[in-house]
């Protein structure tokens, strides 16, 4: 994770953003935005069940609520960045205590990450201590956008480990292996090498299922000649990789190669076009248009990339949506692809960060260029 210093200098920029707003305490309880203010691991098993929340007021050090089950663990992670109270009772009993006494007049919470019948609990606790609730999205993801030198360095670290994954099983995949066995294989090696978990479910897709951009790997044999997509990522000290690589087994015929080619002239146009002051737009329009021109327009549905940093799929979008402008220190995927019903599909997907002069892609296995 990164260090307490870099955490520090982020919950300083929030508390003048919540007095600027005149809100007291911001409650946050989007996973990686808690961890990444508070240094707290631990997982949120689904939307309605929370680890624990963090509760940042505009002045003075930060409080992580959890439970019994965390305690050990948010000490051990987060007592040095913030004080840890445990609820015994419910997270809302405390939060009403707690609110109470630090005299809150304005609340703010995460209105992207709030189950609706939660915000109606939260609405009658604000209610009863006369506490107006303000929605407010955005903030912290703003602060994750651009990455520090220390969250690089370990994004690097995390993309060498899926390509090492990548390179040890890659030279074991055979024909017949199943796509659940080669899926299986990544994620136990990414495990045994040093991983947190994969960043997402390993997609291994060979044949018609490759021309699923999410496929889920299934009981299908690979077999020769055919286009397989294998898109992988990992976590490593918090912080994700995602990569895409499209193999073949044996002999690829001339239409695979040629497609291959085509998606790879594609990527390496989007990461032409890649640099501080263009917008997400228009990378992905010089991408596209490669694809677009050679007939296959149609075959590329999704949009280009997408940030990686603690999650897996952040801010900001290589997509027609976005107009926003891109800044140095930003980290995306750049992943064209071009998919055919009933044949296949190829996609090849590396990760950037936007420099002051363009990008620098941070993949190094060439592994994908065998085509």
């Amino acid at each position: 994770m990164v260090s307490g210093e870099n955490m520090t200098d982020s919950i300083s920029q929030l508390q003048r953003t919540l007095c600027r707003r005149q809100i007291d305490v911001l409650l946050v309880s989007q996973p990686e935005n808690r961890r990444y203010l508070s240094g707290f691991t631990a997982l949120d098993h689904s939307i309605s069940e929370s680890s624990g929340v963090l509760l940042i007021p505009k002045k003075g050090r930060s409080l992580l609520l959890t439970d019994f089950r965390y305690q050990l663990q948010a000490e051990e992670e987060a007592g040095g960045n913030c004080d840890i109270l445990i609820y015994q009772r419910g997270l809302l009993p405390l939060l009403k205590t707690i609110l109470g006494k630090m005299s809150v007049a304005n609340l703010a919470f995460e209105a992207d990450y709030f189950l609706h019948a939660k915000y109606l609990l939260l609405t009658k606790l604000a209610q009863s201590l006369r506490i107006q609730l303000t929605p407010l999205d955005g903030q912290i993801e703003h602060l994750r956008l651009m990455k520090s030198d220390e969250e690089l360095a370990l994004i690097r670290r995390s993309v060498a480990l899926n390509e090492t994954v990548f390179s040890r099983i890659y030279q074991t995949i055979k024909p017949g292996q199943t796509e659940i066995e080669v899926a299986l294989a990544l994620e136990s090696a990414m495990r045994l090498l040093g991983a947190e978990r994969p960043s997402f479910d390993t997609i291994v897709a060979g044949g018609p299922n490759a021309a699923l951009p999410h496929a889920v790997p299934s009981h299908r044999p690979l077999a020769l000649g055919e286009p397989i997509v294998i898109d992988m990522g990992l976590i490593l000290a918090g912080y994700c990789s995602d990569m895409t690589r499209t193999i073949v087994l044996g002999t690829p015929d001339e239409h695979t190669v040629s497609l291959f080619r085509l998606v790879r002239q594609a990527q390496c146009a989007g990461l032409a076009a890649l640099r501080p002051g263009v917008t997400g737009r228009e990378v992905d329009a010089a991408a596209r248009e490669v694809i677009k021109k050679a007939g296959y327009g149609a075959c590329f549905g999704h949009s280009l990339g997408h940030g990686v940093g603690l999650a897996v799929h952040e801010a900001p979008s290589l997509s027609c949506r976005n107009r926003k402008l891109l800044r140095p220190g930003m980290v995306v995927t750049v992943e064209p692809g071009v998919y055919v019903k009933g044949w296949g599909g190829i996609r090849l997907e590396n990760m950037a960060v936007l420099t002051e002069q363009g990008c620098e892609v941070l993949n190094r296995d060439t592994t994908f260029l065998d085509l």
